[in-house]
């Protein structure tokens, strides 16, 4: 098992990723080796001097650590520590015995750039592969949507790692409808229902061009900009309910394809994001003034 570093924005925060789940839709915090109890995993690195809490939840264990030292200087260490642990044998969490029951959760609803679109966030991982889906035959991986679908004012449906987008028809308001949404994903949550099945899930020519296969096929300026797309604008849009990903690349006409994805997909502002961002970074970071970016339907 292999485990990926990852910065946060608290730059005290750095997150440990696994290659897959390693709770059941429970996340934990704990402040010391007496509260991590539960945890073997973080019992141990509560040995560590500068280890100030432990976060686990989803694919991840994060720590925050004390100024004492520096992420850089043990980082590796700590991954290496996490991957040891877990190879032979240790337990991350123990079993919960109130497992079987319900897990209460919570989700708020965040307007998005698109006023057509709404994000609805969870407090836990719903998927580690982001999906859109435009109808409810293309929803057959994931009951959640199926289910969305079935309100007449629902058009178009994004899941991403903790939240939902949904993107309603214009003949009703947000107003009339988001108290609604709200509660109905909260219960089907909580009452177990399944959000998403990755495994399903079917393969998008889009999405496989990100993937190390299939990158390490394409051409250097190619690869340069999907780097750049994943590292500095993913982010960002998924911030505000969306997702991107590159379609082509081509170097006669120096023009960059994109799919906008969720609430970026139709946004009024797209346009404008795309040319006074993403472009515009695209020509600095490339050092080619030449550079268009023109986004495709997705």
């Amino acid at each position: 098992m292999k485990i990926s570093i990852k910065e946060t924005q608290n730059p005290a925060i750095l997150k440990f990723e696994f290659p897959e789940f390693i709770t059941q839709n429970e996340s934990f915090e704990f402040k010391n080796i007496d509260e991590a109890k539960n945890s073997p995993l973080a019992q141990q690195l509560f040995y560590l001097p500068f280890v100030k809490t432990v976060y686990i939840s989803g694919n991840f264990v994060a720590i925050e650590r004390f100024s004492i030292v520096e992420w850089s200087d043990v980082q590796e260490d700590v991954a290496e520590q996490i991957e040891n642990f877990v190879n032979n044998g240790g337990v991350i969490v123990l079993p919960n015995e109130n497992s079987t029951k319900k897990q209460p959760i919570s989700v708020y609803g965040e307007t998005t750039p698109n006023p057509a679109s709404l994000k609805f966030v969870v407090n836990k991982a719903l998927t580690k592969t982001a999906a859109e889906f435009k109808n409810i035959d293309e929803a057959k991986a994931s009951p959640l949507a199926q289910e969305l679908f079935k309100f007449h004012y629902v058009k178009e449906i994004f899941i991403a790692e903790n939240y939902i987008s949904v993107t309603k028809y214009d003949s009703i308001s947000w107003d009339e409808i988001t108290l609604e949404l709200r509660t109905f994903i909260k219960q089907f949550i909580e009452n177990g229902g399944t959000v998403i099945d990755e495994s399903q899930i079917e393969t998008n020519a889009k999405q496989e061009k990100q993937q190390i296969k299939n990158f390490d096929n394409l051409d250097t300026t190619s690869q340069q900009i999907i780097n750049i797309l994943e590292e500095y604008v993913k982010p960002a849009v998924a911030a505000d309910g969306g997702n991107i990903l590159f379609d082509s690349y081509d170097e006669t006409e120096k023009r960059v394809k994109v799919v906008l994805q969720g609430a970026c997909n139709g946004c009024p502002s797209s346009t404008f994001t795309l040319k006074s961002g993403i472009e515009n970074m695209l020509k600095d970071m490339l050092n080619d003034k030449d550079i268009v970016v023109e986004a495709i339907n997705g």
